[in-house]
């Protein structure tokens, strides 16, 4: 299975706002810069993270993104099926059922087996992206990533974060 380098992307957004203070949020702009990323790529995607509920946008010159929940709430499930939608990853187009050995239609009154073995494997898939939680991740990178790239993202986000005045507080 491969998924979009907007899953990457995403994960990455996600795990930046984690580390901003308050109700802080961080603009598209500075996230694309982080990540090597173009803008208008990365909105994209961040607008569908906002549509999916996992960010909140506020506008204005001193606006941008921040987590819409706790860390703690978010699972890569979550970001997973806000980039990529919910449909499996397999979608069984019943080849079986074309071709010159094709039969007639009750001969095929049981569920395709591949499309049922597929099935299963993406409900684990799911099962465990939806056990793995941002704020593990997070918290995972801060005790064991190299402190020099620990020191170099919480400065970019403490440089990029843009307080606001009103609103109420990320939860």
């Amino acid at each position: 299975m491969k998924l979009s380098e907007g899953v990457e992307a995403s994960i990455h957004c996600a795990a930046m706002l984690a580390g901003v203070e308050g109700n802080a949020t961080v603009s598209g702009a500075a996230m694309a810069e982080a990540f090597g990323l173009s803008s208008s790529y990365l909105l994209k995607h961040l607008n569908a993270l906002t549509a999916a509920g996992v960010l909140e946008s506020l506008p204005g010159p001193s606006g941008g993104y921040r987590l819409a929940r706790p860390a703690e709430d978010i699972s890569l499930l979550d970001i997973v099926l806000a980039v990529e939608g919910p449909q499996p990853a397999f979608r069984c187009g019943e080849i079986r059922q074309r071709g010159p050995v094709k039969l007639p239609a009750s001969a095929y009154a049981k569920p395709c087996g591949i499309n049922a073995a597929m099935l299963r494997a993406e409900r684990a898939y799911r099962a465990a992206l939806a056990g793995e939680k941002l704020s593990d991740i997070v918290a995972a990178f801060m005790d064991e990533a190299d402190p020099r790239s620990v020191a170099a993202s919480c400065a970019f986000v403490a440089r990029h974060q843009r307080p606001q005045k009103s609103g109420s507080p990320k939860q």
